[in-house]
């Protein structure tokens, strides 16, 4: 629960420091600008707050891993949710909006995670988990996001150590088994969800090292 507040707050810090120039920008995020992805981030904030008062009395069907459905493919733009997004985005018109949005948003979100119950079950797109379970997972979300934040944008920091350490520990429960030790932890994530192609020698380690490098990319949804 502490890290899931410590990974959004710092997501949140990043976008705060945002030049209006910077959300013109490419993200991370094949297709999207910085822009469309915080106006995502704004989407994942009301997700959060809508998941942690839908209580659930039926049993967990679903953990932190499980939660994420895994695909070899990557989104081809044609997801209405993703073109809503950027129709979203681009109607904001001032940066200065968006930002004020993710900022009301994503403070009341994060505040509902410290209130949350780690034990309490919570119903979301048709699964049950406990909000613990809930929230780790969102940790992946978050440093992920940040991490395309700032692909483009080095003058930004980016994720803070214990939360690329957290996101990569869930990373490898959903590929079957660990990365490289080599792998520094950002390099991880980037090369297991496909945001950037694996070098030779990391490719080389990954067929070596067993069931990550069989699966990689994990395309997560």
């Amino acid at each position: 629960m502490d890290l899931f507040g410590r990974s959004w707050a710092a997501l949140r810090a990043a976008v705060d420091g945002l030049a209006e120039e910077d959300f013109a920008e490419p993200s991370g995020c094949a297709g999207w600008l910085v822009r469309d992805l915080v106006c995502h981030l704004v989407i994942d904030a009301q997700d959060v707050l809508i998941t942690l008062v839908t209580p659930s009395p039926a049993e967990p069907t679903r953990d932190a891993a499980s939660y994420w459905q895994v695909s070899a493919e990557p989104p081809d733009g044609q997801d209405p949710l993703d073109a809503l997004t950027v129709r979203l985005a681009a109607a904001y018109g001032d940066p200065g909006l968006l930002r004020f949005h993710l900022d009301d948003v994503g403070s009341a979100a994060g505040r509902a995670a410290e209130l949350a119950d780690p034990r309490l079950r919570v119903a979301t797109q048709g699964q049950v988990l406990t909000a613990g379970d809930y929230l780790d997972a969102y940790v992946l979300e978050w440093t992920l996001h940040h991490l395309d934040l700032v692909a483009h944008l080095p003058h930004l920091p980016g994720p803070p150590a214990e939360g690329l350490a957290g996101a990569r520990r869930l990373l490898e429960r959903i590929a079957g088994g660990a990365f490289p030790a080599s792998f520094a932890d950002a390099d991880a994530l980037l090369v297991g969800t496909g945001r950037r192609a694996a070098t030779p020698a990391e490719r080389t380690a990954l067929g070596a090292h067993g069931a990550p490098g069989a699966k990689v990319p994990l395309v997560l949804g």
